[in-house]
């Protein structure tokens, strides 16, 4: 299973969240980033559908897979400010 933390940073003239290098909106304060990151790695949490995806790896070529909809990692958040 893979791991996801979602770390609450300034950002800007405000507060963000990132997870895995990529940042979120930002936020006026630091209390909203924080709920943000809250709610997105509960959502990231919770099951899907099992469908086919496709997409282009670095190289330029595709692949076509089937994602299991169950197959969710686990988060949590990181509030170090």
């Amino acid at each position: 299973m893979s791991h996801v933390t979602y770390k609450i940073v300034r950002h800007e003239d405000g507060w963000a969240y990132t997870a895995d290098g990529t940042y979120s909106e930002t936020f006026p304060t630091h209390v909203a980033a924080l709920t943000a990151a809250q709610h997105a790695a509960r959502e990231q949490r919770v099951p899907g559908q099992t469908m086919s995806i496709e997409y282009e790896d670095a190289k330029g070529e595709w692949h076509r897979e089937l994602a299991s909809g169950h197959d969710r990692p686990d988060t949590d958040v990181e509030d170090k400010s």
